[in-house]
């Protein structure tokens, strides 16, 4: 094998020879001027910094680039790649790796990492001795297993022999000020760039950045978006509300892709807030300590009453001499359990009324969190509109009715004329194919049509000639059937090439949207033969699970494959990504 790159005799393997000559063409050509740990002619030598990001919705991407930024501005060179795009023979070439990384689900990796923590967790995984690392974790402290990829992987690096310049921190929701502090410090960590020549001037002159930051919206400073539309898109009959919501960019500069999401900065139910209000036994309308709000705009937008943080659960317990409660925190599955359905109210009832003090509440509960929702909408079709669907989630618990948070913010009060503070959620890892005549598979049962209505608009703006395929399923095509009139007539015209629907309580024996994809097992799988994407939007605990059990049955059956085949097959789509997720 002829390498302009790397002599004949060196002692690499093929894979590795592959690696490394992309690793050095693809140096030159972003920095024509600067080979790793070679002066250059204007003597200047280079560490280069290898970060690695694993996400799920696009917060770990978005703070990978930001340490690029940092780390630019002081000299590196820098490559930022998702961890899946990582192989074993590639990893133990490099020196440097910083690693930001979310946890997804209970604990699990994202989608983009899983993949590689499959390799590096084998008991044949290489020694990375030559290997200088830090890991930054994403997570949310209401999940038992609190930045859980990020402790394996960091675990793991470790036990392979790698060395942690800087200790991995774990960043609850609220993170951006704390991850920026670390990002800053951990950068410096590495080994520093050497600069021989000093005519350069600053660090800064080699790698400036072109692309000056604009001020972004985001969750610390919402853009407060006009409600142009509030409609019922189900049934009179149906057990579920699934609303279609129309926001009005505006003046605000946002530019969105299909496949991005909304994030949604909600207002707490006010018959919760004045319940919790009563239960206090205080004048909602008075200064809190600290004189900035009233008791009553705390409790509407600063904190979580919805769902019970871990500080109030653990101090109601021991206030409370409740048996089923101490029975409960005892056990992580109990607790699971007992927690369903009840919100704080909930909890501050164990309590005698009036027993806890306005600011020791304050102290038990987290801040109130943005919601996420696909965005079900085109630019190309709709340039200054974002469009949501969303489940207005209801219960009645203890004879007292129970809301999901943004749900019914967006359900009952972002009305028409209404506003709502928004911020955009990019999702780069889910978008239509470049290529337009690729096939697109689109398994989106309930709200998770969503994201392909947008997709579907994508493509007929594009014009593209690939075949588009979606499964869509509910309970009952008379009431549950989201979007029924646009998608027939996409049907009808071509646009929507093939659509399935599986609605389960229609018959007697329930039908599933994975069932009608094995029921079309050959020609599913002959799509992703002619370089077809898959996609899955929805239910992350069963829905999407038992897709993927689909997916890779009707592979094995039609490939003819082994579990070994089946399984590299999966991969490969994965690494193509022609296999991706948006799932909650």
């Amino acid at each position: 094998m002829k390498d302009p790159y790397i002599p004949a005799d060196a002692p690499f393997t093929d894979p590795q020879r592959v690696w490394i000559s992309d690793f050095i063409a693809g140096l030159k050509s972003k920095y024509p001027a600067v080979s790793e740990n070679v002066a250059t002619d204007e003597g200047l030598s280079v560490k280069r910094l290898h970060i690695l990001y694993g996400t799920q919705t696009g917060n770990a991407e978005e703070l990978a680039h930001d340490a690029a930024t940092i780390a630019k501005k002081r000299g590196y060179a820098v490559d930022v790649v998702e961890l899946d795009s990582i192989g074993m023979d590639q990893l133990v070439l490099v020196e440097n790796v910083l690693v930001v990384v979310s946890t997804y689900g209970e604990g699990e990796m994202p989608d983009n990492a899983q993949i590689f923590w499959d390799a590096l967790s084998v008991d044949t995984a290489p020694r990375l001795d030559n290997l200088s690392y830090a890991v930054l974790a994403l997570g949310d402290t209401s999940y038992d297993e609190f930045c859980h990829a990020g402790k394996l992987l960091d675990t793991r690096f470790e036990q392979l022999g790698a060395s942690r310049l800087v200790q991995r921190i774990d960043c609850d929701v609220d993170y951006e000020d704390q991850a920026a502090d670390w990002l800053d410090r951990a950068v410096h960590t590495f080994p520093k760039p050497t600069f021989i020549a000093t005519e350069l001037g600053s660090e800064q002159k080699v790698f400036a950045s072109n692309e000056k930051r604009s001020v972004k919206w985001n969750r610390k400073n919402p853009y407060r978006a006009l409600i142009t539309g509030n409609e019922l898109l189900s049934g009179d009959k149906s057990f579920k509300e699934i609303r279609h919501v129309t926001i009005d960019l505006g003046d605000s500069g946002i530019k969105y892709e299909a496949g991005d999401s909304l994030g949604i900065m909600p207002i707490n139910c006010p018959i919760l807030v004045n319940s919790i209000i009563d239960w206090l036994g205080v004048d909602g309308a008075a200064e809190t300590a600290e004189g900035n709000q009233s008791i009553k705009e705390k409790l509407t937008y600063s904190f979580e009453i919805m769902t019970p943080s871990r500080d109030l659960i653990y101090e109601v317990e021991r206030l409370a001499n409740n048996e089923e409660l101490t029975t409960a925190v005892a056990s992580k599955k109990l607790l699971e359990t007992y927690l369903w359905g009840r919100d704080v109210l909930d909890f501050l009832l164990m309590l005698p009324s009036a027993s806890v003090t306005p600011e020791k509440l304050f102290s038990w509960l987290r801040p109130l969190q943005h919601r996420a929702y696909s965005i079900s909408s085109s630019p190309k079709a709709y340039p200054n509109e974002i469009h949501l669907t969303v489940a207005a989630v209801r219960w009645e618990r203890e004879h007292r009715q129970h809301k999901g948070v943004a749900s019914t913010f967006l359900a009952d009060l972002a009305t028409e004329g209404e506003f709502a503070g928004v911020f955009l959620t990019s999702n780069k890892s889910f978008r239509v194919p470049l290529d337009d005549s690729k096939p697109m598979i689109m398994v989106g049962p309930g709200t998770g049509v969503a994201p392909f209505r947008a997709f579907l608009q994508e493509r007929e703006s594009r014009e593209a000639t690939g075949m588009n395929w979606l499964f869509f399923g509910d309970q009952h095509r008379e009431c549950d059937f989201l979007y029924e009139k646009e998608l027939v007539d996409l049907n009808n015209r071509g646009v929507l090439s093939r659509l399935d629907l599986a609605f389960s309580r229609d018959q007697d024996k329930k039908i599933y949207v994975q069932n009608r994809m094995m029921e079309n097992g050959k020609s599913l799988f002959q799509a992703l033969e002619d370089g077809g994407y898959f996609y899955v939007c929805g239910d992350a605990s069963r829905m999407a699970r038992d897709v993927d059990r689909a997916l890779h049955e009707l592979v094995m059956k039609h490939g003819k494959f082994s579990d070994e085949e089946t399984v590299h097959y999966v991969n490969e789509l994965k690494k193509e990504k022609r296999y991706l997720r948006d799932v909650y």
